[in-house]
């Protein structure tokens, strides 16, 4: 249990030190939304960059993570779009995107700070295969149909709108030129190789320090059974669904399996109540991120003293 403990402490008292900072007026929301900017324009792309570009292409394009990856992600998202749409009776809009907050981790923010404490440098690389999957395939896939959900005949606008926000995405600019740095064999001369280690360096604390004061002020209430939905699908069916994906596909290698599992242990990304704003659901995402943030400690705690049972923990 100390073991465990001695991974998921400094990550909370991370985000609680973020937390504590807003809650005494140390740092704004605004302030706040700049250090987010930070990470998420600079810090995380060069962190996703290096983890490409340094290695080899058979390597990065790492098709059994990549396959187990989506096919979790996918029949998930399947089935939270089925129980609240269907079986729960709200609309497609509200349905898709409490899906994609049962489906879509906080990969960035949460589940590589996490991963990289556990398998090292190879959690840059399962975060940018991971980001392929959630950028391309989850993310436009969820907006489409909640789009679509609000008025008919507008699912190919919106993914034509995705498509080209996708492109100005500095973690997708990252990913192609990574992509491109693996596939030519080149290096990075020794300045401009600094420059990306340094920011790189930086994604994990910051990352952290946002998401707590981030939560600060955020209300939880009224929203029960949205919260337990996207609670019980993002925290405990994520990681199993996952887990039997990876088992599944062969030739998924070990370490890969390990972020895999942390990943998707993590809560759903930083920016579900944005992306829940343009259908009215802002409260109930925020809220959703809350709970799922707080109770991703006991989440990632079971996932780590799982690997640990099974040996499965590197060192």
């Amino acid at each position: 249990m100390l073991a465990v403990l001695s991974i998921t402490a400094p990550i909370f008292v991370l985000i609680g030190l973020g937390f504590f900072s807003a809650r005494i007026g140390l740092v704004n929301r605004e302030q706040a939304r700049g250090m987010g900017a930070f990470v998420i324009h600079f810090a995380l792309p060069a962190l996703v960059f290096k983890a490409l570009a340094e290695r080899s292409l058979d390597e990065v394009l790492n098709w059994p993570y990549l396959g187990a990856y989506a096919l979790a992600s996918l029949s998930l998202f399947g089935f939270g779009l089925l129980l609240a749409w269907r079986w729960r009776g709200q609309s497609l809009s509200q349905s898709a995107i409490l899906a994609m907050g049962m489906s879509v981790p906080n990969s960035g923010f949460i589940g590589y700070p996490i991963a990289v404490m556990v398998i090292g440098p190879t959690a840059g690389l399962a975060m940018a295969l991971g980001m392929l999957v959630e950028n391309l395939l989850m993310v436009p896939l969820a907006l489409a149909l909640a789009e679509a959900g609000q008025q008919q005949g507008r699912a190919l606008t919106v993914l034509r709108e995705t498509a080209r926000r996708l492109l100005r995405n500095p973690l997708i600019i990252a990913i192609v030129l990574g992509l491109a740095m693996s596939l030519s064999g080149l290096r990075l001369p020794l300045v401009p190789a600094r420059v990306v280690e340094m920011l790189a360096a930086a994604s994990a604390p910051v990352a952290l320090f946002v998401i707590g004061a981030t939560l600060y002020g955020m209300k939880i209430g009224g929203m029960a059974a949205d919260l337990a939905q996207t609670a019980i699908g993002k925290l405990i069916l994520h990681p199993l669904l996952m887990l039997a994906a990876l088992m599944l596909v062969p030739g998924v290698d070990p370490l890969l399996m390990v972020a895999g599992l942390l990943f998707a242990s993590a809560p759903m990304m930083s920016v579900f109540p944005i992306l829940g704003q343009r259908f009215g659901l802002e409260q109930r995402c925020a809220a959703a991120l809350v709970g799922c943030t707080v109770l991703a400690f006991f989440s990632v705690s079971a996932v780590l003293a799982l690997l640990r049972w099974q040996g499965l923990l590197p060192g």
